[in-house]
This record gives C-alpha cells, sequence and structure tokens, in this order.
C-alpha cells in the first residue's frame, strides 16, 4: 500500500526525505510513499537560503493525503496567523491517518487548536514562546520527538529526521526504518532523548 504523503511549503521552510521497503532492491522498487508538496497558492516557493520549491498542489487542489506534515522554520512567524492556512490543516488534521510537525510547524498546530490537552515539543530556541502561547499543551524539552498517537511533533531540523524514521517504523517495521537511516548515512535514534 502506498500512502501519500503532504508537506506544506511556505516561505522559509525547512524540507525532509522518503524510504524503500527491501534495500537490496532499492533502484527497482519505488518508495511506499508518494511525497506531494503543498502551498496555500499555486506557484514558486522561496525557502531557506533561497531553495525555490515548486509544490505540486495548493491548499484548493490537494487530493487526499494519509500523512500531514508542517514543517517549521522562520515563515512559521508569519504563518502563525494566516487563518486560511491553520483552517486549511485544522481541516486535513481531520482526515489524515498521521499530523506530523518538524521544528517550529508545532507551533501552527498549536494555533489551529490541534495539540490542546496533547504532549508537544518545538525547536529549544521557541520552547518558552510554545508554552506562553498554548497553555493548554504539556510542552516536553527532554524528548525528540513526541509521539501522541495521530499526532508526532519533533524538535529542530534534524529531529524531523527521526519522526520521520519514526513513522516509516511505525508503518513498515523498525528494519526499513533502520535501512532507510543507514542509506541516508543518518544515525538511528536509539533513543529519545533532545540532542542539545
Amino acid at each position: 500500500m502506498t500512502r501519500r504523503v503532504g508537506i506544506l511549503v511556505f516561505p522559509e521552510v525547512e524540507v525532509f526525505s522518503v524510504a524503500r521497503l527491501e534495500e537490496d532492491r532499492r533502484r527497482e522498487e519505488p518508495s511506499p510513499y508518494e511525497v506531494v508538496l503543498v502551498a496555500e497558492s499555486p506557484g514558486v516557493v522561496v525557502a531557506t537560503g533561497g531553495l525555490k520549491v515548486v509544490p505540486d498542489h495548493d491548499l484548493d487542489d490537494c487530493p487526499p493525503l494519509d500523512l500531514l506534515v508542517v514543517p517549521g522554520g522562520w515563515g512559521t512567524r508569519q504563518q502563525i496567523d494566516n487563518e486560511r492556512l491553520l483552517a486549511w490543516v485544522a481541516e486535513r488534521a481531520g482526515q489524515v491517518e498521521l499530523l506530523a510537525s518538524v521544528c517550529t510547524g508545532s507551533m501552527l498546530l498549536g494555533k489551529a487548536g490541534l495539540l490542546d490537552g496533547r504532549r508537544a515539543t518545538t525547536h529549544w530556541m521557541v520552547l518558552d514562546w510554545m508554552r506562553e502561547s498554548f497553555p493548554e499543551v504539556t510542552v516536553l524539552d527532554d524528548q525528540h520527538v513526541v509521539d501522541e498517537g495521530d499526532v508526532i511533533t519533533s524538535a529542530g531540523i534534524s529531529a524531523g529526521i527521526d519522526m520521520a524514521l519514526r513513522v516509516v517504523a511505525r508503518h513498515h517495521g523498525e528494519a526499513v526504518a533502520r535501512a532507510t537511516a543507514r542509506f541516508m548515512e543518518y544515525p538511528f535514534p536509539e533513543d529519545n532523548r533532545r540532542r542539545v
């Protein structure tokens, strides 16, 4: 079964990667994930460092998703008051199997009301901002990834890789997640301690 993963993109955003089910057939087999990029509007999105990203869909024509990943970056500071974007994220959260955030993307989930009554994390530099902004959220500062079942939040940029590996392990088993980490030359996260 192929799962469709929508990655929301907006100006000054960071990005994430994919996996294979059979490492020895990496070149022959497609990924078990179809990754699509979603932006608020059609057209090029300029990410951190000037990277230009062309989204596959905008909010109006995005197909159904199995997983929605909301990344972070400096752009979240402007998007946190974007009512249209937050409403779309909130609506899609009720339709996906899994909602995930990387870095300050969790601030958008919080603003959309999707973290109330849950545990969550974000980049270490904005933990206090998250606590002040969302008193109904239990903000954890000692975990790299916080898994609340259908919502997963992760700390800074590299924690997004840990989060993605956790999702791969959930869907396809730890062996596949470990093989994915090895292919990426990334150490498989043996524990969930924050590394700052």
